[in-house]
């Protein structure tokens, strides 16, 4: 063997794995003859001074690879800023530190604060698989964490990453635990704050299981994309800003945890207040309202559920040194007309700039929560939210900030649409929140930006027979038909019985 036997040149695979370093190596590459590589092997790679943990898949045609060059993943390549032509080096990594602490929670035992560490730090290093990372999320699944372990979780993740440092005063913060399609308050509650002279400097997530986040909504109308400085510059210039979190290195170890949360589809208690406060704690955030629906469809389905997460919230915040409220909404059913990136941006507007057909309930669910946040810094709450609203100071700011973070463009609108109409006569008592979204999200939502629904038709409504209860938007005619088929599938999304 030579000297460069541990070493091979490295080339783009262009193949997206989500945030999941990936290599490719061909089955007859000296590497995985003389190293035993095999598929799912873990493999580290330095390449000047620089060092990642990937996962191997072997390449066994001819066509694509050739056998003594690896390919990397969009992650890998990103993640190690690699040059043309430059040469790898391969070699097997260390156990990661943390695989006990994640073995011992697997058979019941309790996480103490250097296992937390451990775990965090081996995750952002990329030096857990996706089974470690699947056997941990597992462990922490149902009520699995208690409150002293969510705790020291939360202060792991938010160590983890980069710390915001806005200076002395209140930051105001909220976010919206979900599972409401449609309740898009974030981008109006942010301008009126902001316009009341409050420092509001708001990241929010892209979607993960909903037909769009807060930021997919935003990015239709602005550019949300920002890196620190120009965060900074924005909230400097205008009090608040509204960007994607995920560009910024706040509490990196949850957009990894959550990778993997979103297949297995478990709910934590603990893991969710860990998401939210380490992200809130690591953006600066001294005052946080969290708000809660409460519904049969949605994430936090009855009084008890609330409860006992409300006072997890608590305690974890205070061991924080956060003052946090939680403000209780009704979650039974969806908020406003919109359900889908653009379509929930036409809402936001529509409220902003006092439009007689401004749905009225998302109108006043923003107002709710602006006011709760005024509230907790000491000024005038609800009255003062109204009057910023209604004055147009709240849209002129909410125009300032889409300015600085890069400029402003109306929301489309999509080319196919579609009604779904009532079956029978009579007065709609529920919407399935659920099915709605996933509606949505087959017709395309949040990838598709003008795809979703718009209801035509809300609880306590009276219908006729073959009356339009909402409409399918598509950017395409495949995931138009594909939205419809499930919408006529099953059980209506939408509850119509006889009038009383």
């Amino acid at each position: 063997m030579t000297e460069q036997h541990d070493r091979m040149p490295l080339v783009p695979a262009n193949i997206d794995t989500y945030r999941h370093p990936v290599v490719y190596m061909h089955e007859d590459c000296h590497l995985c003859r003389s190293e035993g590589f095999t598929t799912q092997t873990r493999i580290e790679i330095e390449l000047d001074g620089k060092r990642i943990i990937a996962t191997l898949n072997v390449i066994t045609g001819e066509d694509w690879l050739p056998p003594e060059t690896a390919a990397l993943s969009n992650t890998a390549w990103e993640a190690m800023t690699v040059q043309p032509g430059a040469v790898g080096r391969f070699s097997h990594p260390e156990p990661p530190a943390s695989a006990s602490s994640i073995r011992a929670k697997v058979y019941g035992g309790r996480l103490d604060e250097d296992g937390c560490r451990a775990i965090i730090s081996d995750t952002v290093q990329r030096r857990l698989s996706d089974l470690d990372l699947g056997a941990f999320v597992t462990s922490c699944a149902g009520d699995r964490l208690d409150t002293a372990e969510t705790t020291a979780l939360t202060l792991a993740m938010r160590d983890a990453g980069a710390r915001l440092d806005w200076g002395a005063g209140p930051v105001l913060d909220k976010h919206c635990v979900g599972g409401l399609p449609g309740n898009r308050t974030t981008p109006i509650v942010v301008a009126i704050v902001a316009a009341a002279g409050h420092l509001i400097p708001k990241t929010s997530s892209r979607a993960i299981t909903s037909p769009a986040g807060t930021a997919d909504t935003m990015e239709v109308m602005a550019p949300v994309a920002l890196d620190q400085s120009a965060m900074r510059r924005v909230v400097e210039a205008e009090g608040g800003c509204i960007v994607w979190g995920g560009g910024l290195d706040l509490s990196p170890a949850d957009d990894m945890l959550i990778r993997i949360e979103r297949p297995l589809d478990f709910d934590s208690e603990g893991l969710m207040v860990a998401s939210i406060l380490s992200k809130k704690a690591a953006a600066g955030s001294s005052h946080v309202l969290i708000d809660m629906p409460v519904g049969p469809t949605a994430k936090v389905r009855s009084d008890m559920a609330a409860q006992s997460l409300s006072r997890r919230l608590t305690a974890v915040a205070g061991a924080l040194g956060q003052t946090l409220a939680i403000h209780r909404s009704d979650g039974s059913t969806p908020v406003g007309l919109g359900i889908g990136p653009a379509l929930e941006a036409h809402d936001v507007l529509a409220v902003l700039r006092r439009d007689p057909q401004a749905p009225a309930d998302l109108r006043a669910r923003a107002l709710d929560v602006a006011g709760a946040l005024l509230d907790m810094a000491g000024t005038d709450g609800r009255a003062r939210a109204a009057d910023l609203l209604d004055g147009g100071a709240a849209e002129a700011r909410f125009m300032a900030i889409c300015a600085a973070q890069g400029g402003f463009r109306e929301p489309g609108t999509a080319p196919q649409v579609s009604p779904v109409t009532a079956a029978r006569a009579g007065t709609i008592t529920a919407i399935d929140n659920r099915r709605i979204a996933k509606i949505a999200k087959l017709a395309g939502a949040p990838g598709r930006k003008t795809s979703g629904v718009r209801l035509h038709a809300r609880v306590g409504d009276t219908v006729a027979a073959g009356q339009p209860l909402f409409s399918v938007h598509a950017e395409t005619r495949g995931e138009l038909s594909w939205a419809l088929d499930y919408a006529a599938s099953g059980d209506s999304s939408f509850v119509v019985e006889d009038a009383p």
